[in-house]
């Protein structure tokens, strides 16, 4: 497997990340790292990241720098990484973060980051950025402003003068990655900012980790909101965004390789599986050989869908918004059939538009919707935005579609045929398409004229797309250049007429077609 991720990493590779707890457990010794290597050639993996704190642990100089060393002299390319957890004085809220107020957390910030940068020229800081401290402290330091408010200036400026800055003083050459978390609904009420973040940074990365749907520790997480989140920082970082970044707690096999297909389908170059202790033993060792097994597949994904942008239905969601009573409402439409594209803006150059209460944005909102419904675009509102507009006497016109949303998102999929099929309807018609098929079947189209099509349902699943107008490269779809399955290509069938594709879809099994590339158009 390493040679074929090698021939793929300009396109996409797999990373994965020894945490400062691996580095003393794996790195004790020339052989113990030799072995390590050895298993990442043989799982795909061409990058690894080397952590030197985590939990209020430090590695030793000497064993990271000879890690270092040993995996560069093998062909890997290695970075550094940093998790600002147990660092300092903790928060009143969440123990494991920090209250950036003291004195005590914002030197050992420093003195962190300056010893990364001395070792590495590249770093990521993983998802712990954040503090959620309400302590008399942080209270007489947020003054007048709100929580969010306060907690994000807290944050760009803790990020510029005891990261970025230690960081380019140490070592002029090193680059410093912000991973985001997956919760991108309640970023700002715990100090990200990813306007301004994403700024100041070099590059960003995207936490894809949805892990299993009915998992009540995690959120019950819909599988699509790894695409949701990848593809809507996509927007806000551009060349800035890298990778996404997933693991295997409280996964299946199954959900465990969904969180890899949906992160390449959101335009990810790279997917760093966390960690390297953790794919060692029980359900990691699992999960990654069927992950394995996949990679081929996943690599020609990650080449159909390159540098493509996704088309389909604006699905706004305005940096540092709120979600109402609806929070990540996206990721659940999402599950319905219509193919979304996340944005951090509302760009009335598409022809459909899906809002929820996370699109508001005072004085531009207005301005944008009465531009979609004045050129006579579809627009579908969720149940709470619409009651908000209600509440401040808009003007909602006939046209539009006002779905509502059930206090359990989940139970959207069990939604009447009769509403799924306004729903899509309703959105899809511009587009120049209809679908027919269950929920927890996603679609997604690129303007290169790949479409995908996944089956996230436990049992097989029928899915139509009929296309307004003919294709003329319909009796070509049936090579490995424009058709293919995953995990395997007896996993997915679809047959073929004038102007509809009919998909057989095994369960949990995904289809890619390539078509003329004029098929979709973006805005």
């Amino acid at each position: 497997m390493w040679l074929r991720a090698k021939g793929h990493e300009r396109t996409f590779r797999f990373s994965t990340l020894f945490t400062a707890q691996d580095v003393q457990k794996y790195f004790t010794s020339d052989e113990k790292i030799d072995r390590s290597i050895a298993w990442c050639k043989e799982h795909g993996i061409t990058r690894v990241f080397i952590e030197t704190f985590r939990d209020g642990f430090t590695a030793e100089k000497e064993t990271l720098a000879r890690a270092r060393d040993q995996f560069r002299q093998e062909g890997l390319i290695v970075s550094g990484c940093v998790t600002p957890t147990g660092m300092g004085v903790a928060s009143n809220g969440w123990k494991v973060v920090s209250n950036y107020e003291s004195p005590k957390t914002l030197e050992q910030c420093r003195r962190i980051f300056e010893y990364t940068a001395s070792l590495f020229d590249e770093i990521m800081i993983d998802d712990f950025l954040f503090t959620d401290d309400a302590s008399p402290l942080s209270q007489q330091a947020k003054g007048a402003r709100t929580w969010a408010e306060y907690r994000c200036d807290l944050m760009l400026g803790i990020s510029r003068e005891y990261i970025l800055g230690p960081v380019r003083d140490a070592n002029p050459r090193a680059e410093v990655i912000i991973k985001y978390p997956q919760w991108y609904d309640n970023f700002h009420e715990r100090g990200y900012n990813v306007d301004t973040q994403t700024d100041i940074f070099d590059h960003i990365w995207v936490g894809t980790e949805t892990r299993d749907p009915d998992a009540e520790r995690w959120g019950r997480k819909a599988q699509y909101e790894a695409y949701y989140i990848m593809r809507w920082l996509t927007d806000v970082g551009g060349e800035k965004t890298g990778g996404g970044w997933f693991d295997i707690y409280d996964t299946s096999p199954e959900t465990y390789v969904e969180q890899a297909r949906q992160t390449i389908l959101g335009g990810a170059r790279e997917a760093l599986l966390f960690h390297f202790g953790a794919l060692q033993k029980d359900r990691g060792a699992k999960n990654i050989e069927v992950l394995l097994h996949e990679m081929p597949t996943l690599f020609l994904l990650a080449e159909a869908v390159a540098d493509a942008q996704a088309c389909g239905v604006l699905a706004p969601k305005i940096p540092n918004s709120s979600p109402g009573k609806e929070p990540y409402v996206y990721d659940f439409l999402g599950m319905l059939g219509v193919p979304l594209v996340p944005f951090s803006r509302i760009d009335t150059n598409f022809c459909a538009a899906l809002f929820a209460m996370q699109s508001w944005q005072n004085d531009i909102f207005p301005v944008h919707f009465e531009e979609f419904s004045e050129e006579g675009k579809p627009v579908v509102i969720t149940g709470n935005l619409h009651a908000f507009l209600q509440s401040r006497h808009f003007d909602i016109p006939d046209s539009t579609l006002i779905f509502p949303i059930p206090e359990d998102p989940r139970s959207l999929y069990e939604i009447d045929p009769a509403a799924l099929r306004r729903f899509r309807e309703h959105l899809l018609k511009p587009l120049g398409l209809a679908v027919e098929g269950p929920t927890k079947v996603s679609l997604y189209l690129y303007d290169n004229g790949v479409l995908a099509v996944e089956n996230f349902r436990d049992e097989s699943a029928r899915f139509s797309i009929q296309f307004q107008t003919a294709m003329e490269e319909a009796e070509q779809i049936h090579t490995r250049n424009t058709f293919f399955a995953l995990p395997s290509e007896p996993s997915a069938q679809v047959n073929i007429s004038e102007n509809r594709l009919d998909f057989q879809l095994s369960p949990r099994s995904a289809a890619v077609v390539k078509l003329s590339e004029s098929r979709f158009t973006c805005p």
